[in-house]
């Protein structure tokens, strides 16, 4: 490493640890305003302010009061990144190399942050459990995250993917759990491949793909993704619909909607009908009541569960913002239940750890919802052949299952009991 690679670290540090504004979009800033770094100049400086981000909570408790950004930036590469000391040549100070020199093996501070690198406040909202499964949980969110493929099987087989892929040179295997996932080995571009070209792949996390395939869609029926986004569950419904029936994607973003198009065309899906709702409660959303044989529920939430890639966002929020979620969260929800048909099925999930968006969220839908039951996460699985049990629910852990943390409770219409309860639903 070079002094000017090491300052250029700090520039980034600085202005991420402001935490005014997402990470991933101060390196994009700071890239812009840079653009003769070459590509190993910036892989260096995003693994490592991003390393930084991750172990944040550990490396201040292992600076002490005055850690400011140089000492975060060294203490990364030192600690976290296990740099020799002697590639650090001039840019540390003799005093800097004492001081790196004791870090390198010193012990870990005894506070339950600092061993599980979380903020107090995220600990205090998190379910009860010993604290070594904290700590636990807490370095599976700290580790970098691995990049998983969706295969469209609409275009191809996974394992014929597997192949295609492996004799290109991009070392994969197929992901543990979803039978359309692959693994890739390190993080390789693929934005020029045949395979992503032609839409056969995309990428999607294993944890993401899991909560899409809950829903269970099939051919010829009328499927509703309520929350679409990036649209990569989307994707998925319409692959397990064979593209046909009617799949509706909402979003009240319209620049998401527009940026979902190109994956669209690409995936050869022609039974997307993408929408702009203004709220949840949106007339377009009403003309739908009855309906829908499938509605997924991809809810905003904290995004604790994806710390691997946004390790911001566990200083870029607080329990109050949680506790303005969890409202929205229950609307949505109660909203979108108003779509599904007799003996339909809803699926509501969050990349959420906190139980307070998630169980919390369904156990208060289903007290003013008795219309609904839940149906086991784990029964829909065994179903699809799908040799994941977490019991009720999909609850996914990154140090259990190597993907990212995510809920998902699946839950399905009866047939009215009562006029008084069917007309809650209209």
């Amino acid at each position: 490493m070079n002094l000017q690679q090491f300052n250029q670290i700090e520039q980034v540090l600085f202005a991420m640890v402001k935490f005014d504004r997402p990470a991933d979009a101060v390196l994009t800033a700071h890239f812009r305003a840079n653009s003769k770094l070459g590509a190993t100049d910036r892989h260096l400086i995003a693994e490592t302010a991003f390393a930084c981000l991750r172990h944040l909570e550990t490396l201040r408790a292992l600076c002490g009061q005055r850690a400011n950004t140089r000492k975060l930036a060294l203490a990364t590469l030192v600690r976290v990144g296990g740099a020799n000391l002697r590639e650090l040549d001039g840019i540390i100070k003799e005093t800097e190399r004492e001081w790196l020199s004791t870090l390198k093996g010193a012990p870990l501070p005894e506070a339950l942050t600092a061993r599980a690198a979380l903020p107090q406040w995220v600990l205090d909202m998190l379910p009860a459990m010993p604290e070594e499964e904290i700590v636990a949980l807490g370095k599976g969110l700290a580790a970098a995250a691995p990049l998983d493929l969706r295969v469209n099987t609409l275009k191809m087989k996974r394992d014929d993917a597997l192949v295609q892929l492996q004799d290109s040179g991009v070392a994969c295997s197929a992901t543990p759990y979803s039978p359309i996932g692959i693994r890739l080995k390190g993080k390789p571009s693929l934005s020029r491949h045949p395979l992503f070209i032609g839409g056969a792949i995309e990428v999607q996390d294993e944890g993401s793909q899991l909560l899409g395939l809950l829903t269970g869609a099939r051919r010829g029926e009328m499927v509703v993704d309520f929350c679409a986004g990036a649209g990569g569950k989307t994707l998925l419904l319409g692959a397990q619909m064979a593209s046909s029936g009617r799949l509706y994607a909402f979003d009240i973003s319209e620049k998401r909607l527009i940026n979902f198009k190109p994956r669209m065309a690409r995936s050869g899906l022609s039974n997307v009908n993408t929408t702009l709702i203004a709220h949840e409660n949106d007339t377009k959303v009403k003309r739908l009541a009855g309906k829908a044989d499938r509605v997924l529920v991809d809810a905003p939430c904290s995004g604790l569960g994806t710390l691997r890639r946004n390790p911001d966002l566990k200083y870029r929020q607080d329990a109050t913002s949680v506790a303005e979620l969890n409202v929205k969260q229950l609307s949505i929800l109660s909203s979108a239940a108003r779509l599904v048909k007799v003996g339909g099925r809803l699926v509501y999930g969050t990349c959420s750890l906190l139980p307070q968006e998630n169980e919390a969220i369904v156990d208060a839908f289903l007290a003013a919802n008795p219309l609904f039951e839940l149906v086991p996460a784990s029964q829909i699985f065994a179903e699809q052949k799908i040799a994941l049990d977490t019991g009720n629910y999909l609850a996914l852990r990154p140090h259990e299952h190597h993907t990212d943390g995510f809920f998902a409770a699946v839950l399905q219409r009866k047939a009215a009991l009562e006029p008084e309860a069917e007309a809650g639903l209209q």
